[in-house]
């Protein structure tokens, strides 16, 4: 038989109308003066000034949001003889399934102050709903009571029922009330003395404050708590199971369910935790697994980053806490085990980090991540970080710089963190990481809610970069590059709001950039701020343009020292951080790929955000796949022109060919994992020497303004130029998606490790769900499956994308779209 213990029921499910006892009301107002009633003898007509047991009578009425619910309910007429005590139940005209989370009661005490008049006596507001776990309130409340007020039943209540610094014993009475409920073991005795003893300080306090008044009111006691639940309704296409296959829809309720428990310690796991640990002999040293438990430990090792530990894998990395000390991998899953506000286990654990075996980057980068804010375990981190180069660094730099976000409060209070101090000196010694460390904290400090910090960094940084031998130089460098980005920002958005022509707006950058005015044609050496490894001298007018997209960005073409060229793209009117994201994330990718020897032929253009608004991107001479198609009809009739080689099975160099193969798989399997949306053939752009990659990266982690958008775009159009789907060459980009795939898989913690670091990060897609960010990327690397399982899952996905319809009907309409824009 099922079992059906309930242990909470919810608000949606009770129709019985709200009640609410009104019990009796504590404190004495003192005596009206006789100088005063002289001067008015109207207040001798107020009865409490003449009796402390005079007819008073309450009001009750439900209020939320600031609006009335109901009208107010009176209690009947009671005439006091020792004390004003009502003891009566009032029901107010509405059920608790009809309640809203911010009910509250306005309850108001009337005086008699005359024939056919009546004023306040006080008055008082109570929520039903407790804002720590949303539970209906229930049993008894002492309720402070405003004097001369009226129970306004406002949000924002100049009549609170409870403030700060209330009289100790109505608190200690609230906050052991659950003994009424049979919650704990009960003690009579010690009840009874207890109890005693509060009400002896509770009728001293308020005897001696004659202002003091308290109404006592009393809530049902329902046989278990009640969670406030809602009501929301979704369409829901259920498919009926039938020959016609007819689409049934239904209307299904979403009940929004708040969990009591939630916010409450367990009593019971943290003193177990507190006598676990507590106890510490000579013997925990020498404690080692027996082969059940280290399989169960190798398996809390191998969890992802973002899985939480329960606390039985807590309780046991903290039992075999010296046995991990040899395992790098468990330092992070052992710091995730300690409870940092017990400052005995805090300090035992602060203890044992120096022992460990040395940890890898990726476990540095999760200890500086958002749920580590201890300084112990921070300055650990950055200690590893040290032994990083300056290659290495700049791979993460972007994410460093965000995870300073989460040294804000030392910051704030003047205090520099180990990170903010070992990122400055770093940037400071090297003059690439300077530059990129510069312009990241440069477009942070623009943002409002982390402008002060960054500011402050910056500054720091500026003066450290002062004290170095160089500093003078490099600081009339930054200065040189701030007014360059400044130039070229500025003559973006010229052109951009400029009514003419496109022809007139090339013509018009073209002479801007000629005229000697300007100092464009040529200039000192400077090192450019989109790739700090390369000194600019001067650009080139002729090789400049505009290009045709709605923000109208410009290619501007460099000279650059060694007598080459650099184009570069300026753009403003689009937050480009998101991109560079993208790409840093790729260039991370490629380098791990290259670590295990597989060069895919990846092409990680260069980004920089040069502001919120502003930045620029490398221009890799390329055309786009709609563009190829046009004008050469296929992509292998696209390769054959620029490599042809008659010799060769399609018709393509060797190089090319596997260049174009190569490519392919990179980007497919990048942009699977990174969820790249808004894939179309606009977007999709190749090489004349083969290499394929993509642009546009405005919709990541599985957003895509297209409907039924597959998982992986894989357009039939680069299959065709493999030479079709039996051909050998699509065997081996299947083979080559698999290999990355499976590879990058195991570079999984490090990659969603620098997601983590980002969830705070001004990045459009992250900010709208920033705690799924990081769930959304491990999803794609499918953890929990093994590698065979992986491969067939992967090869799934290749098969879903080359025979996936609607894809092509969608890149058939934006095509006409863009020919009848243009």
């Amino acid at each position: 038989m099922e079992d059906k213990t309930f242990t909470f029921c919810l608000s949606k499910d009770i129709n019985l109308p709200v009640h609410v006892k009104i019990d009796e009301l504590e404190g004495l107002k003192p005596p009206l003066p006789f100088t005063t009633a002289l001067e008015d003898p109207k207040l001798l007509h107020i009865g409490s000034n003449t009796s402390p047991t005079s007819d008073l009578f309450v009001t009750v009425q439900l209020f939320a949001d600031c609006k009335p619910l109901t009208i107010p309910v009176i209690t009947t007429h009671k005439n006091p003889k020792t004390g004003r005590r009502w003891n009566e139940w009032l029901q107010l005209p509405l059920s608790y399934s009809q309640l809203p989370l911010s009910s509250q009661l306005a309850i108001t005490i009337w005086d008699i102050a005359g024939s056919r008049k009546i004023i306040p006596f006080g008055g008082t507001t109570v929520k039903l709903f407790d804002d720590k776990d949303c539970t209906l309130k229930r049993g008894q409340f002492h309720l402070r009571v405003w004097l001369d007020k009226i129970g306004d039943g406002m949000s924002n209540s100049t009549t609170p029922s409870s403030v700060e610094g209330e009289d100790d014993s109505v608190a200690m009475v609230q906050r052991i009330k659950h003994n009424d409920f049979d919650e704990t073991s009960r003690l009579n005795w010690h009840e009874y003395l207890a109890f005693r003893q509060l009400e002896k300080l509770h009728n001293k306090a308020t005897s001696t404050d004659s202002s003091s008044h308290t109404l006592i009111i009393e809530f049902p006691r329902f046989d278990f708590p009640v969670l406030f639940s809602d009501y929301s309704y979704i369409s829901t296409e259920i498919p009926e199971v039938n020959r016609q296959k007819e689409l049934v829809f239904e209307e299904y309720p979403v009940v929004t369910v708040y969990d009591p428990d939630a916010s409450r310690e367990n009593v019971e796991e943290t003193k177990h935790r507190k006598l676990l640990r507590s106890h510490r002999t000579m013997l925990d040293k020498e404690l080692k697994p027996n082969p059940r438990a280290r399989d169960e430990l190798n398996e809390i090792l191998n969890y992802p980053p973002v899985q939480e530990l329960t606390a039985e894998d807590k309780n046991m990395i903290w039992k075999f806490r010296y046995y991990l000390t040899r395992d790098k991998r468990a330092l992070t899953k052992f710091v995730k085990s300690i409870t940092w506000d017990d400052a005995r286990e805090a300090r035992q654990a602060t203890e044992l980090l120096s022992k460990w075996n040395e940890i890898d980057v990726d476990d540095a980068l999760e200890l500086l991540g958002p749920s580590f804010r201890n300084p112990a375990v921070r300055s650990y981190a950055v200690d590893r970080l040290r032994k990083a180069d300056d290659d290495e660094l700049q791979l993460y730099l972007l994410q460093l710089v965000q995870a300073l976000k989460f040294d804000k409060s030392s910051i704030a209070k003047g205090k520099k963190s180990s990170l903010a101090r070992f990122l400055e000196g770093r940037a400071a010694k090297s003059e690439i990481l300077g530059n990129y460390f510069h312009w990241y904290v440069l477009v942070e400090s623009e943002d409002r809610d982390s402008r002060a910090l960054y500011r402050t960094v910056l500054s720091d940084f500026l003066s450290t970069l002062a004290g170095m031998p160089d500093g003078s130089s490099r600081l009339k460098t930054l200065e040189r590059q701030s007014k360059f980005i400044a130039t070229f920002s500025g003559l973006s958005r010229e052109i951009r709001f400029s009514k003419e022509s496109r022809p007139k707006k090339i013509d018009n950058l073209r002479k801007f950039l000629s005229d000697p005015k300007h100092e464009l044609l040529t200039f000192d050496p400077l090192p450019l701020p989109l790739d700090a490894n390369v000194n600019v001298v001067g650009v080139v007018p002729e090789e400049s343009g505009v290009f045709k997209s709605s923000l109208l960005p410009l290619r501007i073409s460099f000279k650059t020292e060694d007598g080459g060229t650099y184009p570069i793209v300026f753009k403003n009117g689009d937050d480009l951080r998101q991109d560079q994201l993208v790409i840093q994330i790729i260039s991370l990718m490629d380098k791990l790929l290259r670590k295990e020897n597989l060069d895919l032929k990846l092409t990680p253009y260069r980004i920089l955000a040069t502001g919120s608004v502003d930045g620029s991107m490398q221009y890799i001479p390329s055309i786009s796949l709609a563009a190829a198609m046009v004008e050469y009809h296929s992509i292998l009739a696209f390769l054959k022109e620029h490599n042809p080689d008659l010799k060769a099975p399609l018709g393509v160099r060797a190089d090319a060919m596997d260049t174009f193969i190569k490519s392919c798989a990179g980007y497919c399997v990048i942009t699977y994992l990174l969820g790249v949306g808004d894939r179309h053939l606009d977007n999709l752009l190749i090489c004349p020497d083969g290499h394929f990659f993509h642009a546009d990266f405005g919709y990541i982690l599985g957003r895509d303004p297209k409907p039924f958008a597959p998982l992986m775009k894989l357009p039939i159009q680069l299959v065709e130029g493999m030479g079709g789907e039996t051909s050998e060459n699509y065997q081996k980009f299947r083979n080559y998606c698999f290999t990355a795939y499976t590879t990058l898989r195991k570079s999984a913690n490090l990659i969603l490790n620098l997601f983590a670091l980002m969830v705070d990060a001004n990045i459009p897609d992250i900010k709208i769900e920033p705690d799924k960010a990081v769930f959304k990327v491990k999803e794609k690397f499918c953890l929990d499956m093994s590698e065979e399982e992986a491969i067939v899952h992967f090869q799934n996905l290749i098969n879903d994308s080359v025979s996936a319809f609607f894809p092509m009907v969608i890149d058939r309409l934006h095509n006409f779209a863009q020919y009848w824009r243009a």
